[in-house]
Formats: C-alpha cells, structure tokens, sequence
C-alpha cells in the first residue's frame, strides 16, 4: 500500500496520458475553467430562482451537474469537497454530497508528461538516481500522483510528483469556492463561511508545498516515536523538491479491507488511530486535518500506517486546553467554564441562545467521551441520530441569526467528524471515555506549550499557522 494511496481512486499510467496532457495546457485549463464557471453561475440562477421567486429545483440533479462541471478541474477541489463534506451545512447536503466524489474523478499523468515533471524537478539525469522507477501511477493523491520505486540501497520509495502548474489551478478553483459560497449565504444565513474560505485557502496552499510536509512527516515522526501502534513514513532528502517528496514505502492494506474482519482486529485498528491522532493534539497542539480511510493502511498486526502530510495544523496550546475546558464544562453543567472555552476558540459576543445552539452540535461531538463504556462512535441511535442533531443545529442557527466559525475550529471540528466517520466504518467499539481520559489525565498547558516548542523547532515547522 502506498502511502499516499486513496482507496477510493484506482489509477492506470496510460489510460489518462491524452486526457491528463491536454488538461494541463493553457488551453486545457481555460476550457475547464469556462465550464466550471457556466456551472457556478447555473447554481446561481437556480439558487435565486429558488429563494427569491419561490421556483423549485431539483437538487439532486443540478448537483451531479455540478460535480460532473467541476469534476475536470482535476485536484484541488476535491481536497476542498472532501473538506466541505464533512463541515456540517457548509453546503446544501445535495452538493456536498456529489462534490465529495470529486476525489475519484483525478485522470493520472501519462509516462511523457511524468518524465517532464521529474526532469523539471531532479534534473535531465533524474532517472539514474533510482535503480527502479514505475512508469505507471501506483495511486493517485489530490494535489498529485504517486510511482513506486528502488532506492539504489535497495530500500522501496514512494515519489509523489506534483500536477503541472498546480499553483495557478488552487487559485483558480478557490475563486469559484469563493461565488460557491457567496451564492450559498445568500439563500442561507445559518452559517457565515468566509473564515471557513479562508481555513481551506491557506491549508491548500500550504499543501504546494512538498518541503513543508516533509517537515511535518518529521514533526510525525518525533510526536509518535513512543507508540508502537503508529508507524510514519522516512522523507529521503535527496530524492525531494518543493513539489516531489521521496519517502519509504510502507506496506499495508487499505482500511476499508477490514470493516468485515473480527470485532478485536477492528478494535485495535480504531485504538491505533485514535493514539495516531491525538496523541499528537494533546501533548503537541498538532492536528493530521485529512482524516479520510485513504490516508491510512494497515499492517497484518493491525498497527497503522499514517500516511499524507500535507494538511497539518499547529494550534495554540490554549486552542487544546480549551478543547478540554468544554468537555469538563458540558459534563459538570459549568456555565462560566463553556463560555470561556468558546471565547478561547473565538466565538465572541455570543448570545445565549447561539450558545444554547453551539452546545447542542458539542453534546453530540463530546458524547462518545461522555460515558464509562465500550460503545460504538456513533452511540446506541446509530448514524441518523448525527443527521438529526446537524438539522437541527441548522435550523436553531438561522433561527437565532447564524454564527461565523473561528478559523481555527474550522478544520479541527472537520477533522473530529471525519475521523468519527472512519470509526464507524471500522465499526469499532471500544471505551472512547477511557481512552481520552488517558490522555488528558495530568494535561497541562505549560508542558503542552514546551513540548510543543521544542518538536517544531527539532523538525522546521513553523510554530504558527495563519
């Protein structure tokens, strides 16, 4: 298993070489972005056509039309889609449905266009610094593609090679997320989505930039040093760029190969996870913020590998104490403490009733933690018990006049709901009380805050992200 793998994108080198070479030209590029764009301003006639003169559209079917316009655009939309989908009310859940098959739509780069990327990258000579190098896409990332290859020492790599001109299609495509959004406030008030445009825009640009993941594998790599459970793979340095990051490959199965295997296997699979995902929270401020069933394998001993390190965040340790803050508060009926909790994370001038509101999408966050047992994530109600509870947040915020989400809880509250969505496709059911207690049990934000500093510093990372 690759370590970039998406278990949901299966990629062949030749079958997309006419397709990927075309859309990577100018001309390529603006025949997609004038398609994107007619789809967009569709969504706008029929969003207002729908608010404003009271006509109805079938959303279902406009929003494959969506999906099917933008699915071209290859790359960072399906980064944002994946995002979006799990942000609850982002979007009508019609769009963020279609648009979170985005990630399946990516053509691979033909052989021609992958020797011009790695001679771009490495130089003419790019190819006698490999014993092996495949010609076809192991596996297909967002921003990428992944080829299988043999360091001259015999060690196994995985090279993740950069799409051409990357850079200019995330703009381009954070524009159309911008109308995207505009459209959308306009026909809903519940959720004011600028800080959320602005979270995603800075965390896709920053993942152009293969040198910084590679900081961040490192910073992985020292945060989960003591967990035998987590493996994280090596960046070797000479075979890297700004957009080619050389690493070992780590052999693994894909996680949705075991959602049949034994309750035990998925247990131990979920308590891996859960260690490969907090541990670095809480005892560094650190978030892996692209928790989808691609970005992880397992071994045959049921440890994990953690695979993609492109969307990391780094959060002020009074972000983290904070997290905690409100559990306490929630459990022990502490008004003072909540408000202080959501006033850390910067919800200000709340009402009492947005709080009311925000408490009621917190309860449902925080109540696998609540109880001392072995449950299930998704507890006794199962899957439509979360649906329910987003409907009405949704309707309890337009009620009480919306609420704009901090940058900072944007990806974090994304990251928790879509790492539970993992949990209930393992089905696993185990004591998430008792393994957070576990880690949260001589918690202190001082030591947080020094641990912190010197990871970052060991591994090159800045210590604020913006």
């Amino acid at each position: 298993m690759n370590p970039m793998t998406d278990s949901r994108n299966n990629t062949t080198g030749n079958a997309g070489s006419n397709r990927a070479g075309d859309d990577s030209t100018l001309g390529g590029r603006m025949r997609r972005y004038v398609k994107a764009g007619r789809a967009v301003s569709g969504l706008a006639a029929r969003v207002a056509g729908e608010r404003y003169l009271g006509l109805k559209i079938d959303r279902d079917k406009h929003a494959k039309q969506l999906r099917d316009a933008l699915g071209g655009l290859k790359g960072p939309l399906m980064k944002v889609a994946q995002l979006l989908s799990t942000i609850p009310e982002a979007l009508p859940r019609e769009y963020a449905q279609e648009l979170a098959q985005l990630q399946a739509d990516a053509p691979p780069m033909g052989w021609p266009f992958v020797r011009r990327r790695m001679a771009t990258e490495m130089g003419p000579d790019w190819q006698s610094r490999f014993a092996n190098f495949e010609k076809e896409a192991a596996a297909a990332a967002s921003l990428g593609q992944v080829h299988r290859a043999t360091h001259h020492d015999g060690r196994l790599l995985a090279c993740k090679l950069q799409y051409p001109d990357m850079a200019s299609t995330v703009e381009a495509d954070l524009r159309q997320l911008r109308l995207i959004f505009g459209i959308y406030g306009r026909y809903d008030s519940a959720i004011d989505t600028s800080n959320i445009h602005a979270e995603v825009s800075a965390r896709l640009r920053e993942e152009l930039d293969y040198e910084r993941e590679a900081r961040h594998m490192a910073l992985y790599r020292q945060m989960l040093a003591d967990e035998p459970g987590v493996h994280v793979p090596d960046v070797v340095d000479e075979l890297s760029s700004r957009r080619l990051i050389t690493m070992t490959w780590l052999e693994g199965r894909r996680l949705v190969d075991f959602t049949e295997a034994p309750q035990e296997d998925r247990n131990k699979l979920a308590y891996n996870l859960f260690r490969a995902w907090y541990v670095p929270f809480y005892y560094y401020g650190a978030i892996h913020g692209d928790p989808h069933l691609g970005n992880y394998a397992a071994r045959d001993d049921h440890t994990l590998n953690l695979l993609d390190f492109g969307c990391i965040r780094i959060f002020p340790p009074s972000f983290v104490k904070a997290v905690i803050d409100l559990y306490f508060a929630l459990r022990d009926g502490d008004r003072d403490l909540e408000i202080s909790a959501y006033e850390t994370w910067g919800f200000t001038d709340l009402s009492e009733e947005t709080r009311e509101v925000l408490n009621i999408w917190a309860r449902f966050v925080y109540r696998p933690l609540m109880e001392d047992k072995e449950m299930a994530i998704q507890g006794e109600e199962g899957v439509q018990y979360g649906a329910e509870t987003a409907a009405k947040v949704h309707e309890e915020l337009k009620r009480v006049g919306g609420v704009a989400p901090p940058r900072e809880f944007v990806l974090m509250d994304r990251a928790a709901i879509g790492l539970g969505g993992v949990f209930m496709r393992l089905g696993a059911n185990i004591n998430w009380h008792r393994m957070f207690h576990d880690l949260i049990g001589d918690f202190d934000v001082d030591a947080l805050a020094r641990r912190q500093a010197t990871a970052l510093a060991d591994a090159r990372v800045p210590e604020a992200v913006g």
